[in-house]
């Protein structure tokens, strides 16, 4: 018996439960496109599976309803996939433990895949059922979102016949997004030269952090592990000889990451003044983000003594300084809507790697000269150890989204660093006329008696490379309430999925 079983409305949940059962982290769709090829087809559907495994699905309108406008459902396949240190489902092979708490459903150590499961569920749900009235369906279900766009910059739509796209990608119900932020994905290695150390091995753990949406959750200032680790390595490395040995935070560029764990070696004499310092720290920070990010902890362990090969003391304070310098979180609010995040950066995830190769200097590259103390492999790429640092940038103005890239190049220059720009979107403009937002309004304040919000999101969303590809777009983007997307603490809200299904169903049925 399925978890869901018994919840309303039942096709929704039915749906849901079958995505959560097939892993569909991004970057792991096949199984998923699959299904939904098998759904069109086992229903006679007319459906497009491309090459990069976008889904569209088309179903005629029904009776009454063949002069009424077409509309795009859309949403995106992949989710987000992380899970807790200590769960033992394998992301790439299992399905999630989806489970219910009051109105909430939750999948046990890892992320939900709400964002945007329930998308996909809705769409199904509409295009499975024989009672509902509606205009032309065509359903666009896109892959890799959450890595960069993906399958919206690859999906050909040339077959659509709509202009308003309903976009399912939102997490907040009775909010109307009209426009987002343009952002882009940004790759720094730094090279490091490794020597022998002899000393003692300390464990550095940064967690206990709230985490959370790079772009929705970004105002909210809350603490990014990867970045109190460089700001604690910095400190120590301004005090003390201090070689790393290892280094890993974040899951993922766009969430804001809540655990980082590094190894250092610190001379036996420096030992006990380390820790101190290190508990000091702590305390501090704990103090700092008192009301932002309550539960930072960082946790200290003796690994071993001995001779372990590191990154040199120097590279190791190089590095740090580096990393401390990069700028991360909210850098400038909107001036045209009060509240609004404008431009953001977040460094999402960051890992000594024991070999990396460097891509060729072009025109999204940035890279200095010097020595780095990397070997090259023949083809004019350099092999060797560095530190990367993976960052998502945002900005509604697309000016100050590549003001913000070329400081962050610049500081990565400066330090000898490589610096990859890629996964580029545009943002999604606001539309003064747009016929689909003012029936979804109308349709909102018939059925609720309230006015719906109509508001920008500081997110990325599919809408704005959608639209650049049909005639005229006008475009909108809804969904059911969600909370802590992205992370382990992720929510979906039973009661507010019915109410968002019984307000798409009244729409599809308005006529204009």
């Amino acid at each position: 018996m399925s978890v869901l079983t018994g919840l309303q409305p039942a096709n929704v949940f039915r749906f849901f439960e079958e995505i959560c059962g097939i892993p569909h982290g991004s970057g792991n769709v096949d199984r998923i496109s699959d299904y939904l090829a098998a759904f069109a087809k086992d229903r006679r559907l007319f459906y497009i599976q491309d090459e990069a495994k976008n889904v569209i699905i088309i179903k005629a309108a029904t009776p009454g309803y063949e002069e009424e406008p077409a509309l795009i459902i859309q949403g995106h396949m992949d989710m987000v996939a992380v899970k807790k240190p200590d769960c033992d489902i394998n992301l790439e092979t299992d399905g999630l433990r989806v489970a219910i708490n009051g109105d909430k459903i939750y999948a046990e150590g890892t992320s939900l895949g709400g964002d945007d499961g329930i998308a996909v569920a809705y769409a199904l749900a509409i295009l499975d059922s024989n009672e509902l009235k509606h205009p032309r369906i065509e359903v666009v279900i896109t892959v890799d979102e959450e890595t960069g766009l993906d399958g919206a910059k690859a999906i050909d739509l040339s077959v659509l016949k709509g202009s308003r796209l309903l976009n399912l990608d939102s997490e907040e119900e009775g909010v109307f997004l009209t426009s987002c932020a343009g952002g882009a994905r940004v790759a720094c290695n730094l090279p490091v030269n490794k020597s022998d150390v002899e000393g003692v091995a300390v464990e550095i753990v940064v967690n206990g952090l709230q985490g959370g949406h790079s772009g929705a959750e970004i105002h909210k200032e809350r603490g990014n592990s990867n970045c109190l680790m460089a700001r604690l390595l910095q400190e120590m490395t301004g005090q003390m000889p201090v070689a790393l040995l290892d280094l890993k935070g974040g899951l993922a560029d766009n969430a804001i990451p809540r655990e980082t764990v590094a190894t250092v070696v610190v001379a036996e004499e420096e030992k006990d003044f380390f820790l101190a310092m290190a508990e000091t720290v702590a305390r501090e920070w704990q103090a700092e983000l008192a009301s932002k990010d309550p539960g930072v902890k960082v946790g200290l362990r003796e690994i071993g003594s001995g001779v372990y090969s590191c990154v040199t003391t120097e590279d190791t304070r190089k590095a740090m300084a580096y990393l401390y310098a990069c700028p991360n979180g909210v850098q400038a609010m909107s001036a045209d809507m009060p509240g609004m995040v404008e431009t953001s950066l977040n460094m999402g995830i960051l890992e000594l790697k024991e070999c990396v190769e460097r891509s060729k200097k072009d025109d999204h590259s940035h890279g200095a000269g010097g020595e780095s103390g990397v070997a090259e492999n023949g083809t004019g790429e350099k092999n060797g150890p560095a530190i990367g640092a993976r960052f998502n940038v945002r900005s509604s103005v697309e000016s100050a989204k590549e003001a913000l890239i070329a400081k962050l190049a610049v500081i990565t220059e400066l330090a000898g660093a490589d610096m990859e720009i890629s996964g580029e979107y545009p943002g999604w403009q606001y539309r003064v006329e747009s016929p689909l937002r003012e029936k979804m309004m109308q349709v909102y304040r018939e059925m609720y008696g309230t006015e719906p919000k109509v508001e920008a999101i500081h997110a990325g969303l599919e809408c704005g490379i959608l639209g650049s590809k049909i005639k005229d777009p006008d475009c909108v983007s809804m969904g059911p309430d969600m909370r802590d997307i992205h992370t382990t603490e992720e929510t979906l809200s039973i009661s507010s999925v019915a109410r968002v299904w019984d307000y798409l169903v009244k729409l599809l049925e308005t006529k204009d």
